[in-house]
């Protein structure tokens, strides 16, 4: 006797799956076809990189409960480190540099995460500031880095994987893509795993944790050192892909505040809300500054509009805040929930990531 077909409704197709079936849909065969080249070049490249950075600290801070400043310094050593992989290791792939940049990071951010060890909340997250200073004076102390280049300003080189160039607006935000892809479901394999189950004991209660076998140690340097590895191959992103350059200016502190805010905006240990944290830091200012152009271009000149712009954005964030300290994930789960409370056939409930 044959199975019958079940319906998209409640099917595998369904709530965990259907959605991000949705969007890898559209995101491969809609947007590279309809997109602009501003959109994919200005918006969404850089919300990619980004939010995968965001997913980075997210799993430090929102699953594993280590702060951290010093995101923009992981950024910048991912970067850096896949220029000279690239520039100095003939016959190496681009891939491979992309990996070996992302394992680089991962050592570089095990070693700030040593004081983790002895400190906690605030104090642990003035510590990692420290990454944050000491790479930018080793960047613009150091030529070496940037190929003794007088300016420390250094072209990217081309996207090369398997003899495939990803070139143009749309090559770039396809590998883009991709990497975001790859990594993100490798997070989500982590957090299912015992590795993902210590950090969140490690983050509920450290002493419970400890009293359960976990070792807190290895777990906070192998928190850090995960992290890490994801937002060094974002800087490789944010560099080749975005900027097209490696320079030290586009790793600075305010980076570190503003992938913070992703995760805070977004909702802490979520990989959804890190990823929707992304999307209202990034693209929802260039909608407004788009808005505000059209309709009251005509009357104020550009300086009040950004600062109008700006207000505006400190506004919703208080307001979001308020009314949902968990953040925007948060909101979009109680009215996915208000949906499928009203629909006939409830879908089954997606998983918390």
């Amino acid at each position: 006797m044959t199975r019958p077909v079940r319906s998209i409704a409640t099917g595998w197709l369904s709530a965990p799956h259907f959605a991000p079936a949705v969007l890898l849909i559209v995101a491969y065969g809609v947007v590279p076809f309809a997109g602009s080249d501003y959109l994919l070049d200005a918006v969404l490249t850089p919300f990619l990189a980004l939010g995968l950075a965001a997913l980075g600290l997210n799993l430090l801070t929102g699953y594993a409960g280590q702060v951290s400043l010093g995101s923009a310094a992981f950024l910048a050593v991912g970067a850096y480190a896949a220029y000279n992989f690239n520039l100095r290791l003939h016959g190496v792939s681009f891939l491979m540099s992309l990996m070996a940049a992302g394992l680089v990071t991962a050592a570089v951010g095990i070693i700030f995460g040593l004081p983790s060890l002895r400190l906690r909340g605030f104090y642990l997250a003035v510590s990692t500031l420290a990454a944050q200073f000491f790479v930018q004076w080793a960047l613009t102390k150091f030529g070496w880095f940037s190929n003794n280049n007088p300016s420390g300003v250094i072209d990217a080189p081309q996207l090369t994987v398997a003899g495939i160039i990803f070139t143009g607006a749309v090559g770039r935000y396809l590998f883009s893509l991709t990497v975001v892809v790859i990594a993100t479901l490798f997070a989500i394999h982590l957090l299912r795993s015992q590795v993902g189950r210590n950090f969140i004991a490690l983050r509920d209660h450290e002493t419970a944790a400890k009293v359960l076998g976990v070792p807190l140690l290895r777990t906070k340097l192998l928190a850090f050192g995960v992290s890490s590895f994801f937002i060094g191959i974002a800087g490789v992103l944010w560099a080749f892909a975005y900027l097209r350059t490696v320079e030290p200016a586009g790793f600075n502190l305010d980076r570190s505040f503003e992938i913070l805010f992703m995760i805070i905006i977004g909702g802490l240990a979520s990989i959804r809300g890190a990823f929707l944290g992304a999307a209202f830091i990034v693209v929802f200012p260039l909608l407004l500054s788009r808005l505000g152009a059209a309709l009251l271009g005509n009357v104020f000149d550009s300086g009040v509009l950004e600062m109008s712009q700006r207000i505006v954005i400190g506004a919703l964030i208080i307001g979001l805040l308020i009314a949902e300290p968990r953040g925007l994930i948060a909101l979009v789960d109680r009215l996915a929930e208000r949906v499928l409370r009203r629909s006939p056939r409830p879908l089954p409930r997606s998983p918390q990531f």
